[in-house]
């Protein structure tokens, strides 16, 4: 077991640790959620993680995404991400797609012990938990995080039990359709706030620092509880 996870140690078991070195997880979406989301995978000791984002980093990412510094603007968030993640541990295994997630674009389900989420874009977040579910990986799904300032309402919830969140409204809807169900989301009830659209009929949704990144770690630790098979009560 590596020095740097002997607390993990003390309350998982070095066995349980150990075994985190041989997991392989994949995750959607870089942004105030997925940035979160793999740091707290990888600090937990996850041997092999696989990143998919196209984008670079903006300035308008720097309030909410955790790789979003003055020095990383106009970096691809793959690489941003890579950089920091070998700092925590350099040994972990990293695999960078910067790509936009498509139907046409090959990736090794197959090959993952858990799949996560984080992408803002309906389409591309259904192909990615159809194609996890036909692999047969599990896989979690983050729901709507813009526009919200209480970070203490997200929970844990299969899709078919969500409420509120005009996010998973659609999800709940697009899945059914395509006989897909039990689909495992983090998501919170608090009613998004609404703000007017811009002159291109756009609204970008407002964010908080703290808003995402506790959505992301929720998604870390039931990656975490799942792939260690812990129990969980209440």
């Amino acid at each position: 077991m590596e020095e740097f996870l002997d607390r993990s140690g003390r309350l998982l078991g070095e066995e349980a640790v150990e075994s985190l070195a041989s997991k392989k997880v994949a995750v959607f979406g870089l942004g105030g959620v997925g940035s979160y989301t793999c740091e707290a995978l990888v600090r937990s000791g996850i041997g092999e993680i696989h990143i998919v984002d196209k984008d670079v980093v903006d300035v308008t990412n720097i309030n909410r995404q955790l790789i979003a510094t003055s020095k990383t603007v106009g970096k691809p968030k793959t690489q941003v991400m890579r950089d920091r993640l070998t700092e925590i541990n350099p040994k972990v295994r990293i695999f960078c797609y910067p790509v936009f997630y498509r139907e046409d674009q090959d990736f090794p389900f197959d090959q993952m012990d858990y799949v996560v989420d984080a992408i803002d874009t309906v389409t591309s977040k259904i192909l990615l938990i159809t194609k996890a579910k036909e692999a047969g990986v599990p896989v979690i799904s983050a729901m709507g995080a813009g526009n919200k300032v209480k970070a203490q309402g997200f929970m844990v919830a299969d899709l078919s039990d969500t409420r509120v969140c005009p996010l998973a409204k659609v999800m709940r809807k697009e899945l059914k359709n395509r006989g897909i169900s039990h689909v495992k989301v983090v998501y919170s009830e608090e009613k998004p706030m609404k703000f007017p659209r811009d002159e291109q009929h756009k609204s970008t949704p407002g964010s908080m620092s703290y808003v995402p990144g506790v959505c992301g770690l929720i998604l870390a630790g039931e990656v975490i509880q799942d792939l260690l098979n812990i129990q969980k009560k209440g």
